[in-house]
């Protein structure tokens, strides 16, 4: 089923808003998040922020006190890198919800329609054309194997 050109402009005006939304929301979320992790030894936990500011710090003994500064400064060290590493983690996980957003509005806008046969021949002209055709065909066939598990 093809659309008029006004259709299809309205369904990606509708595409965008929800979209934008949607990374608002996740925005707001990364925003407030955090990250722990606890030392192997249980010393020390950290807590650190979405910019990766330190949040708190907090030593559950007072084995610290007899430490080595070395000892100390590597055991909050990898605390510190662990709980960062955690969220940021997390926020790639989260933004890759978002990946693909581009080439799905730009699919909605042409395909399907007069204007794909419109710029067929001009795609066809782009050089690398035939390589990125492939390599987009090989990206299909994967997702596809990937879903199938």
């Amino acid at each position: 089923m093809t659309f008029s050109f006004a259709e299809q402009i309205e369904q990606a005006m509708a595409t965008m808003a929800e979209q934008h939304s949607r990374m608002a929301a996740a925005a707001k979320e990364l925003e407030a998040a955090t990250a722990s992790a606890t030392s192997k030894d249980r010393l020390v936990t950290a807590t650190v922020g979405a910019q990766g500011q330190v949040v708190s710090l907090v030593f559950h003994t007072n084995a610290y006190r007899t430490m080595a500064p070395t000892e100390l400064g590597a055991a909050i060290t990898e605390v510190l890198n662990t709980a960062r590493a955690d969220l940021g983690e997390r926020i790639a996980t989260r933004m890759t919800a978002f990946s693909g957003l581009g080439e799905a509005l730009r699919a909605s806008m042409t395909e399907g329609t007069e204007l794909d046969e419109l710029f067929a021949p001009l795609k066809a002209m782009r050089p690398g054309y035939a390589e990125a055709e492939a390599a987009e065909e090989r990206r299909k066939h994967d997702r596809q194997e990937e879903f199938r598990g």
